[in-house]
Parts: structure tokens; C-alpha cells; sequence
């Protein structure tokens, strides 16, 4: 007695091939990123350390090259907040719905009275307890 083989079988494989290939653009994507902001990194600031080091043992460093150096570091910081709206969809829309520069037309604006009673602990909440978090 064979049981037949059912038809959501094949499709539950299907189902599982593009979740994993959607999953793998996802990894694939915050990898890129990762990499793009570690490697603006470095560049920004490699040059200082070594610079520093050097300047440590020998003394040798202009103090005009090193001021360019450390300005250099810190354009980095700069960079970040361009980057992550890039390549980040989710911090794009965090940005759009504080920033009025980056606010789309249709979006509304978040009123101070709600910005207030989310930031405060006041204000209607559901009840939370460890029982309800796990």
C-alpha cells in the first residue's frame, strides 16, 4: 500500500529555494555595507595611526600634515549618515520621518504631543511583563 505523493510537496521546495535565495540577497547586501563603512573607515583613519605611531618614535611629522590627517579621520563621521541611507532602506525611513529635508509629501508629519508620549513613560501602554516578551 503506497501512499501517492502529495502536489504541495514540490511547491514546499520551491517556497524553501527562494527563501533561502532571497535570505542569502539579504546576507549578501548588509555584507556590502558592512564592507563599504569598514573600508571608508580604514581609509579615514589608518593614515592617522600610522602617522601617530610615527610621530611617536621619531618626531619627524609636520604638524600641518598631522591636523590634515586627523581632519581626514573625522570627515569619516560625515560620511556615515550618507552611507547608511544608501544602503539601508530601514534607516532611510527612520531619517524621512524625523528629518523634514528627507520627508516624502504623503507622509504626515509626527505631531510633538505623540513624539513627546512615545519618548516619555507616560501615556497608554500595554502591559508588559517577562511572561509576555518570551
Amino acid at each position: 500500500l503506497q501512499v501517492p505523493c502529495a502536489p504541495s510537496q514540490p511547491l514546499a521546495g520551491s517556497e524553501s529555494r527562494r527563501f533561502a535565495n532571497k535570505h542569502s540577497k539579504k546576507a549578501l547586501k548588509a555584507s556590502l555595507t558592512l564592507g563599504i563603512l569598514l573600508g571608508m573607515f580604514f581609509v579615514a583613519w589608518l593614515p592617522f595611526f600610522i602617522t601617530n605611531v610615527t610621530q611617536a618614535i621619531c618626531g619627524c611629522v609636520p604638524a600641518g600634515f598631522f591636523d590634515v590627517l586627523t581632519w581626514l579621520g573625522y570627515c569619516n563621521s560625515t560620511m556615515n549618515p550618507i552611507i547608511y541611507p544608501l544602503f539601508m532602506r530601514d534607516f532611510k525611513r527612520a531619517m524621512g520621518k524625523f528629518l523634514p529635508c528627507c520627508r516624502r509629501s504623503a507622509e504626515p508629519r509626527p505631531s510633538a504631543i505623540s513624539l513627546s508620549m512615545r519618548n516619555s513613560n507616560s501615556g497608554p501602554r500595554a502591559a508588559t511583563s517577562l511572561k509576555n516578551v518570551l
